[in-house]
């Protein structure tokens, strides 16, 4: 079974950055897809990014393109989420997840998911 391990989390302050890994484990056949989530206290869980090893492609959502990025790197199998210009807003638990879905931005698309990391912005 595929194992996603997350990194990067922490503590950052308004306007600075942190970068996300998660790399997996276990296989690449159910890792076509790799994207992050984030659940913030009493929200639902929310679509961030994704990227496909098949197409190349990456998808950022709306609320967060001008700010975030996101990477793969397919020799080690592991997905980045670069955070810049950091808002109080963005402060939630981040998911990465695993899978072979065609509908990136849902996350029933998706088989395996990681432990969660948390992302605290101040002010």
């Amino acid at each position: 079974q595929v194992q996603l391990v997350e990194s990067g989390g922490g503590l950052a302050q308004a306007g600075g950055s942190l970068r996300l890994s998660c790399s997996a484990s276990g296989g690449t056949s159910s890792t076509n897809n790799m994207a992050w989530f984030r659940q913030a206290p009493g929200k639902e869980r929310e679509f961030v990014a994704a990227t496909t090893r098949s197409t190349g492609r990456a998808y950022v959502a709306d609320s967060v393109k001008d700010r975030f990025t996101v990477a793969r790197e397919n020799a080690k199998n592991t997905v980045y989420l670069e955070m810049n210009s950091l808002k109080v807003e963005d402060t939630a638990v981040y998911y990465c997840a695993a899978g072979v879905g065609i509908a990136l931005q849902r996350p029933s698309s998706y088989r395996v998911w990681g432990q969660g990391t948390q992302v605290t912005v101040s002010s």
